[in-house]
């Protein structure tokens, strides 16, 4: 199994060479350090942990200082294990987006948005009551057991705290990756606010990677160009002319000084 710790970015889309529309997530990719190897002989299973976005080190405990020292890097603000790893990695080595590969499919995790405490039909999508003709029952939840066995059922769903889970969301494929900016476009939405962490690993449920997607691509054509080196040319104009004015010079003559003061 594959995997790497990423920020969340944001969404946008993507246009392939045959006219299709492709929603994607940005995800950002800082390269990963290793910061401890686990074997089945030492620890009873085998697992690599990773180490991304660095922390200030009056805020580490000793135990996370001794861990980066001997990966020799900095304390990370965020560590995540993965097991049964593909490869092999010492302590220190870095991990970067070029581990996942156009087409390839995979599980994608984060903690979605926290939506503080909600009623039953934002939290459970329950209908809603009558809103006129005398009504009194509108955004409530529905009975609570008033026959037998004359209690609430434990799963009851009712109104409570919403938001701030950790949901995968799974075959998601990898649209594009970007090894030189640190980062990849993974088709569809991930969970989790802009800015927050996700965790990309290989598709569980064993899919094959797809084919590819050819992206267009956008450069910048000869009328552009020439539209910026006019602009830039006016305004060289512009600021020659305001340097070039004719500044008022004096006169010289053949008179002394004695002739100027008698003067």
């Amino acid at each position: 199994m594959k995997g790497i710790l990423g920020r969340k970015v944001g969404m946008t889309q993507v246009f392939t060479k045959d006219g299709k529309l492709i929603p994607v997530t940005v995800v950002e990719v800082e390269p990963n350090v290793v910061m401890q190897v686990k074997t089945s002989e030492k620890n009873g299973y085998n697992a690599i942990q990773l180490g991304v976005f660095e922390k200030k080190e009056k805020n580490a405990t000793r135990a996370e200082i001794g861990n980066a020292k001997k990966a020799n890097t900095t304390p990370k603000r965020f560590l995540k294990e993965i097991r049964d790893y593909e490869g092999t990695y010492n302590v220190g080595d870095a991990v970067g987006v070029d581990v996942f590969a156009n087409g390839e499919v995979v599980d994608v995790t984060g903690t979605t948005k926290g939506k503080g405490t909600q009623g039953v039909i934002k939290r459970h999508n329950q209908s809603r009551g009558p809103m006129g003709h005398g009504s009194h029952y509108h955004r409530r939840p529905g009975s609570l057991g008033t026959m037998l066995p004359k209690r609430v059922l434990k799963g009851k769903n009712l109104p409570g705290h919403m938001g701030v889970e950790t949901v995968t969301i799974q075959n998601l494929e990898v649209i594009e990756v970007n090894a030189n900016e640190n980062y990849m476009l993974i088709s569809g939405n991930v969970p989790g606010a802009k800015n927050s962490l996700v965790l990309i690993r290989t598709a569980v449920k064993g899919e094959k990677p797809r084919k590819g997607q050819e992206l267009v691509e956008y450069e910048e054509t000869v009328v552009d160009e020439v539209v910026e080196d006019n602009a830039t040319k006016n305004v060289t104009e512009e600021v020659n002319e305001e340097v070039t004015e004719e500044a008022p010079v004096e006169e010289e003559t053949n008179e002394t000084a004695e002739e100027k003061e008698d003067k």
